[in-house]
């Protein structure tokens, strides 16, 4: 069996600050709609509940108002119980507050996603989806040892525990979220994920300029 088949969300991030790009960047329009749109696209096709955790109850009116969203979809607020700063936006908090949802709803995994990588393959998430059960986290990786943390699946009660750990300390890199003792399965982006998506669209993190240029490019080829 296949960990697609286990009790699976899907959490999207769209609160981060996009100080670099200059707005936000879930719904900046490209090839006529917004990045989470396109994301969402995709995500629709697994027919699983998705979450969509945003930082201000301001910011999600703007994306209802851009974005037609399915049922299946829920809207969470950055949950800043642990934290004094409410101004310190990080990933690390967002995926605290998915986890502290998904724990309450039963949910056993999530697979976490940002907006900022919005043109991710329905191949790449399927083989994710399709890994063999028994590990606690599924996580692409590169031959240079780097994660992608933002397009991996996560275990809801640990991640929750480790995730709480790690703003208390301020610990904020997702690199600290995994568990030293959490059994991982790595998926080589090279080695299998490559061959599905030659150009690795799906990890096109966009940050400025030079990463439109580069969608640009990929879809004007």
């Amino acid at each position: 069996m296949s960990v697609g088949y286990e009790n699976i969300a899907f959490t999207v991030l769209i609160g981060g600050k996009s100080s670099r790009f200059g707005s936000d960047k879930g719904i900046f329009e490209f090839s006529g709609k917004p990045f989470l749109a396109h994301q969402l696209d995709i995500l629709y096709k697994f027919n699983k509940p998705i979450f969509i955790i945003a930082h201000s109850n301001e910011q999600l009116k703007i994306y209802k108002q851009k974005i037609y969203f399915h049922d299946n979809v829920r809207f969470l607020l950055d949950n800043y119980i642990l934290i004094d700063d409410k101004h310190i936006r990080t990933p690390m908090i967002g995926l605290y507050t998915a986890f502290k949802e998904l724990t309450g709803l039963g949910y056993e995994k999530a697979f976490a996603f940002s907006c900022d990588a919005p043109f991710i393959k329905y191949d790449v998430v399927e083989l994710l989806l399709g890994q063999p059960t028994g590990y606690d986290s599924y996580i692409p990786r590169w031959n240079n040892g780097f994660l992608e943390p933002l397009f991996s699946i996560y275990p809801v009660k640990d991640g929750l525990k480790r995730s709480e750990k790690c703003i208390k300390k301020k610990e904020f890199k997702l690199v600290n979220l995994l568990g030293k003792n959490w059994k991982i399965k790595y998926i080589s982006i090279e080695g299998l994920i490559k061959p599905l998506d030659n150009n690795l669209i799906s990890f096109i993190n966009v940050n400025g300029p030079i990463d439109i240029e580069k969608l640009v490019k990929y879809f004007s080829n």
